[in-house]
């Protein structure tokens, strides 16, 4: 179920809250980085409803070598482990990847990035880049920084892939509303041309020493969340992506196929302190906390008021249905580190539970081709946890 988050405005308030999205446009992260920050999400359109397919039509990536012990078929009558997805878009800031990498090991935890390919360019070289309908050398983020940037970040990277963390797309130029022809207006020639150079870039990368092999790039988000999915998802099939993480889905529920690709939606949770509805992002949260302002003499209370919506969540899950939950983030510093210190300190919380694993979308997939298509069937029936 998708919720349509924009019908019941009347147009004052949805052409205010328009302006105000449209303001944070082109912002640079404010954290103290070496690199090049992701752009503010704004709050996203909510997907068309999709139903999707059945899982005998999802794709399937090769098993790892040595698989966990809880990658396994479930015995009847077992619930599943409930997975815990942290997600990142951008994926580009070697303070927040220092933090992360002993967090997640302390925990035995695997998060993806979702890279976004201007930011293995260095600025001298952006003309090389063209966005579909954009000018050259253009980017709605910027590009990498200085060859020595590049060069760092290519060796952070290479660490995070070395501890089994995953690297997925979050495409390139990042155009979202109000930076036309955004996303979400592309066909699926655009799409393609957009996945071609970002998989160009991983190559270009790789010559300088990038550890990441193009097919283990195996999914990714759009920017902002937009796309006109009978557009996009051709593309992304044809360029062997087997998961998507863009969709909206009212509760946590367990991922479905559609076109050929697995989509593990975004959850519109319930945020105790506030009573209301709210996509699980951090920038959607800092919006709905005070309409994304800076007020870092804050940020203790947003932590608090995030970590005890992320525990809320975790609890309908593990006591509902045990679809894996999907947390989105950006490697910033918002508010004072506010959403960073929230999800850090979730991760190091939440990943010691039992019962509770901290996977990759791939490991998540991997864990689902074992298991009997009729089971899974039977877990995506049950109700979506709503917190």
């Amino acid at each position: 179920m998708v919720v349509k988050r924009w019908g019941w405005l009347s147009t004052g308030v949805a052409l205010a809250l328009t302006l105000v999205v449209l303001a944070v446009l082109g912002a640079r992260d404010p954290g103290p980085t070496t690199d090049a920050g992701d752009l503010a999400a704004p709050l996203p359109m909510a997907p068309r409803p999709t139903g999707g397919t059945s899982a005998a039509a999802a794709p399937t990536v090769p098993m790892p070598a040595t698989p966990p012990s809880w990658m396994r078929r479930m015995q009847p009558g077992e619930k599943p482990p409930q997975f815990v997805l942290f997600s990142f878009d951008g994926a580009a800031s070697k303070p927040h990847w220092d933090r992360i990498m002993p967090l997640a090991a302390g925990v035995g935890a695997h998060v993806t990035g979702l890279l976004s390919g201007v930011y293995l360019i260095p600025d001298d070289d952006a003309a090389t880049y063209t966005g579909p309908g954009h000018r050259p050398g253009y980017s709605s983020i910027g590009f990498g920084g200085s060859r020595a940037d590049v060069e760092l970040r290519i060796g952070y990277l290479n660490a995070a892939i070395a501890a089994g963390h995953e690297i997925g797309t979050h495409y390139n130029g990042h155009y979202c509303t109000g930076d036309e022809p955004n996303v979400g207006s592309w066909d699926t020639a655009q799409w393609n041309d957009e996945l071609d150079r970002f998989f160009a870039i991983v190559e270009q990368a790789r010559q300088r020493g990038f550890a990441l092999d193009p097919a283990n790039v195996r999914g990714g988000r759009t920017p902002c969340l937009e796309g006109d999915w009978d557009q996009a998802f051709p593309a992304m099939r044809g360029h062997g992506l087997v998961y998507d993480t863009s969709h909206v889905s009212l509760g946590v529920v367990w991922p479905y196929v559609r076109d050929g690709v697995w989509e593990f939606p975004m959850p519109e949770v319930r945020v105790p302190a506030l009573g209301k509805q709210v996509v699980m992002m951090d920038y959607n949260l800092w919006f709905a906390l005070n309409g994304a302002k800076e007020e870092p003499h804050r940020a203790a209370d947003f932590t608090q008021v995030v970590l005890d919506t992320y525990r809320s969540v975790h609890q309908a899950a593990f006591n509902g249905n045990r679809a894996p939950i999907v947390i989105g983030n950006h490697f910033n510093e918002w508010a004072g580190g506010a959403f960073s210190g929230a999800v850090e300190g979730f991760l190091g919380e939440v990943c010691a539970k039992p019962e509770t694993v901290c996977a990759t979308y791939t490991e998540v997939v991997q864990w689902m081709q074992l298991q009997d298509p009729v089971v899974l069937d039977h877990l995506r029936r049950i109700p979506a946890a709503i917190n």
